[in-house]
């Protein structure tokens, strides 16, 4: 008799083992895993990539962020998809922003990654998502941690009249790389206000270009409200894209221009 019982327990056992280790299955599914762990990838999975397109995790489209930000106006970020290959464009988001996209861009002949710094309301997984020939979207992305509240806050130039002078001043830096190629570094003066600080409208910088002294594409950047105040941007240049000087042109979501010559 006693035989029977162990085997009936053994039974039980593997019964419920099997009933265990199904949710761990389903939370291998790529469209639903997230490695981050973040409540809110469903939600960003919905709203930032059209229905049916293939999302997929990628190691190689690397996030490079502070694990603690000391001051959420003004958060280092720099995107490399280059293992990628050929990359039509990047969308930079933040999960838990008020404000969920912070910078798009397209590498139309630099390189595929930026460097630029943005404003987080709470600590919150960044993220950026490449988009390669074939349609895919490939994401990567980075915990950060701050004690938040960088998106309410006003800018610290809309207090002050000198910004009103230098509005869409530009101010450059151009250097070889040891990898080969060139790094293009900008500043823009611009007091950037994400519109959810009490009385103070959105004020951003919403499209630029970096292009060469010909005119040829190589960055297009549009930028959306939690991108820090006076930005910056890095841009690396491949070996067989440099040139002997670069442009700058764009404007922010009130019309006004930014247009600069970079001479190295």
């Amino acid at each position: 008799m006693k035989i029977p019982a162990i085997a009936a327990v053994l039974l039980a056992c593997a019964c419920s083992l099997g009933q265990a280790a199904a949710p761990a299955e389903r939370r291998t599914d790529p469209l639903r895993s997230d490695p981050l762990d973040s409540p809110r990838w469903a939600d960003m999975r919905k709203e930032m990539f059209p229905a049916g397109a293939r999302v997929v995790f990628d190691e190689r489209v690397r996030v490079t962020a502070p694990l603690t930000a000391e001051n959420a106006m003004n958060v280092p970020v720099s995107v490399d998809a280059g293992a990628l290959g050929e990359v039509q464009e990047i969308l930079v988001f933040a999960d838990f922003n008020p404000i969920v996209r912070i910078v798009r861009f397209e590498p139309a002949g630099a390189y595929p990654g930026l460097g630029f710094r943005i404003k987080l309301q709470q600590s919150t997984p960044v993220r950026a998502a490449a988009r390669t020939a074939d349609g895919s979207w490939h994401v990567g992305g980075a915990w950060v941690n701050t004690a938040g509240g960088g998106c309410t806050l006003p800018s610290t130039g809309s207090s002050s009249p000198e910004w009103q002078k230098r509005l869409g001043e530009v101010s450059s830096r151009v250097w070889e790389r040891k990898e080969g190629g060139e790094r293009v570094r900008l500043r823009i003066i611009h007091p950037i206000d994400t519109g959810l600080a009490a009385g103070i409208p959105a004020f951003f910088l919403q499209d630029l270009l970096l292009a060469d002294s010909t005119g040829r594409p190589l960055m297009r950047i549009e930028g959306f409200e939690p991108i820090a105040e006076n930005p910056v941007f890095t841009v690396d240049i491949p070996a067989g894209r440099t040139a002997a000087g670069y442009r700058v042109s764009g404007r922010d979501n009130n019309g006004n221009a930014i247009s600069a010559v970079i001479e190295k």
